[in-house]
């Protein structure tokens, strides 16, 4: 049995998002019409992937867990 695609809805926190001279694409989504909660995936230019383990309440908490990721670890 075939599990049916799925819309997304996509926040407009996400996007491309520079910094220290490096571009990354930070992708939060969840499933359209849904009250689901939001996930966090940041996409390199050398096309690797980071999917957070953990769903979030808000787009905004997502974006934030971003940042933080950011200033702890770096853009790379």
């Amino acid at each position: 049995m075939a599990i049916p695609d799925r819309e997304l809805e996509h926040s407009p926190l996400g996007g491309p998002i520079t910094r220290d001279g490096h571009t990354v694409k930070v992708h939060i989504y969840r499933f359209a019409g849904t009250e689901d909660e939001w996930t966090l995936e940041v996409v390199g230019l050398d096309a690797s992937h980071i999917v957070w383990d953990e769903t979030f309440e808000s787009d905004l908490d997502a974006y934030e867990a971003f940042e933080r990721a950011v200033v702890e670890d770096g853009i790379r």
